[in-house]
């Protein structure tokens, strides 16, 4: 068997097993979710109440799917003019230069931080600040889950968004030059639309892990089972109320978290197949 045969029978190999995995993870979920959607049925979705007294046992992932969408949307939405201007100040007008090495190593640093780092900080500093403030109770709330998301997202955001930029042919921008276009014009008329669908993945991906961030966010939310009234009230996300409950779960409440996961899994593959619908309309 030469080698090329052997290559070809690894890579199959290796994908057929990321299939397997994949598809071993999908039906663990929907196996242990049975239960909960059979009880419960479309209402799993659409109510509100989260009562775990027995006897009286109603479960529903409305409140955290409201609470994970609020500071997943809340995170991007303040990330992602601070991402994109530290980006094109990266890639575009400080290329190459001392600075952008120096801030684009300290991105980098950023991105690679554990979560729990972020959340212990937030707790410590960030809170206090909401609490002097007089937002959320005790410096609790989705804002505060947001804000410390947006943080962490940042430098993943840049850090993606400053590559694809740096990308960009210089021909492309020397041609606009030579036409008597200005930098501002040259940024906004030829180097944003040619990194477009990059940056676009960029910002889902950082949305993506928004979506599933556990640590952070159940430091800093407040665990509460009700959907939020507003942005400064206290909640669950669908990754911190199953990190918060599971390991004292059972029976329907168990089953109720697996369904939740389930959600998260199917709501994140939605999101990703959006965004590379878009990316390929942007192509």
């Amino acid at each position: 068997m030469n080698s090329d045969k052997i290559t070809k029978i690894v890579l199959v190999s290796v994908s057929f097993l990321i299939l397997l995995i994949a598809g071993g993870m999908v039906f663990s979920l929907v196996s242990g979710a049975i239960p909960s959607f059979k009880e419960f049925g479309f209402s799993f979705i659409t109510s509100k109440e989260w009562n775990p007294t027995e006897g009286r046992e109603n479960y529903s992932a409305l409140p955290f799917i409201a609470g994970t969408l609020m500071t997943s949307v809340t995170a991007l939405l303040i990330a992602l003019p601070l991402s994109f201007a530290t980006s094109l100040f990266l890639g575009e007008y400080y290329r190459n230069t001392k600075i952008a090495t120096i801030l684009g190593t300290m991105v980098d640093l950023l991105a690679g931080i554990p979560s729990i780092v972020y959340g212990l900080w937030g707790f410590y500093v960030l809170r206090p600040i909401m609490v002097d403030l007089g937002l959320g109770n005790q410096g609790f709330g989705v804002f505060t889950a947001g804000l410390i998301l947006s943080i962490m997202i940042i430098p993943y955001a840049t850090s993606l968004s400053n590559e694809i930029i740096a990308m960009v042919p210089n021909d492309l921008k020397e041609a606009a030059y030579s036409l008597g276009a200005t930098r501002l014009e040259v940024t906004l008329s030829v180097t944003v639309p040619a990194a477009r669908s990059g940056i676009f993945a960029g910002y889902i991906l950082a949305f993506g892990r928004a979506l599933g961030e556990t640590m952070a966010v159940t430091m800093l939310i407040g665990n509460s089972n009700l959907i939020p009234d507003n942005l400064f009230s206290s909640g669950n996300t669908m990754a911190s109320v199953i990190a918060n409950q599971f390991g004292e779960a059972d029976g329907l409440k168990l089953s109720s978290l697996i369904a939740i996961a389930l959600l998260l899994f199917v709501i994140t593959g939605i999101i990703n197949g959006v965004g590379k619908y878009i990316i390929k309309k942007f192509d």
